[in-house]
């Protein structure tokens, strides 16, 4: 049997799904999630594999995350949909809409261009390793134990949401954190090479992130005829928390489009 990716769904209307980064998860989304349910969305936040609250698994790649998509959307008989992904969900996006152009209406990125991304979340995967799981006491004492190895507070705050306490009460991390430290060069990984997607396409970058640069417009456009690239202004990488009333605005407007 197929096994479902772990979702909540906010509102009625158009469908909007939404994929979140890497070692995020689907609660990073939902105050942006509640405002596109206002505006008659019915937004599917979704923990992807080895994420949040869905199911883990050793395998894990592009090819098999747009596929957990396609079963998702399925499972709840979706025919087509608009999608929100960034960063590593963006990859999936990508994907998805490559290999099922016709399920996509709409497709957002954020934050991330079709190609390939050396491992650069080493500091991170260490960090977290570190962290002595099996005494750990509050969330306090994680973020003191990863502050040797994470200087930015608001990153270990990102990643100590992820800490929750399972059925013997004792603190855990929800995401898979031993597949992903494996996996880290397929998480850099591009779409396949040949692929692409003529439908209506939005790339939103960070004007302080470096994942998404002028030189990457070429590849954008290869893969994505149909792409407009915009910049969310004072926004890093996290853009959709760090400029969350721009992203709304500038999403909106896309999804309006006719």
């Amino acid at each position: 049997m197929k096994q479902i990716l772990h979702s909540v769904i906010l509102g009625q209307g158009k469908p909007l799904c939404i994929l979140h980064g890497f070692l995020g998860m689907l609660d990073n989304w939902k105050t942006l999630g509640a405002q596109y349910a206002e505006h008659s969305f019915c937004v599917h936040l979704i923990d992807q594999r080895n994420h949040g609250k869905s199911f883990h698994s050793p395998d894990f790649n592009y090819d098999i995350l747009a596929n957990d998509f396609l079963n998702y959307l399925d499972a709840h008989n979706i025919e087509s949909t608009a999608i929100i992904g960034h960063s590593m969900g963006g990859k999936t996006a990508m994907q998805f809409a490559c290999s099922h152009p016709e399920r996509v209406n709409q497709l957002l990125i954020a934050d991330i261009a079709p190609k390939y991304y050396p491992p650069h979340h080493q500091d991170i995967i260490n960090g977290l390793n570190a962290i002595d799981t099996t005494n750990l006491k509050s969330r306090k004492d994680a973020d003191e134990q990863l502050k040797i190895h994470l200087s930015n507070p608001g990153i270990r705050q990102f990643l100590l949401k992820n800490l929750d306490r399972d059925e013997n009460k004792k603190l855990r991390f929800k995401f898979n954190l031993e597949v992903l430290s494996e996996k880290m060069e397929d998480i850099g990984d591009n779409i396949n090479s040949t692929d692409s997607f003529d439908g209506p396409t939005l790339f939103l970058r960070g004007d302080k992130s470096e994942y998404v640069t002028q030189n990457d417009f070429e590849i954008i456009h290869r893969h994505f005829p149909k792409a407009s690239v915009e910049t969310i202004d004072n926004a890093g990488h996290w853009l959709h928390a760090e400029n969350p009333k721009q992203f709304f605005k500038k999403s909106l407007n896309f999804f309006n489009r006719d």
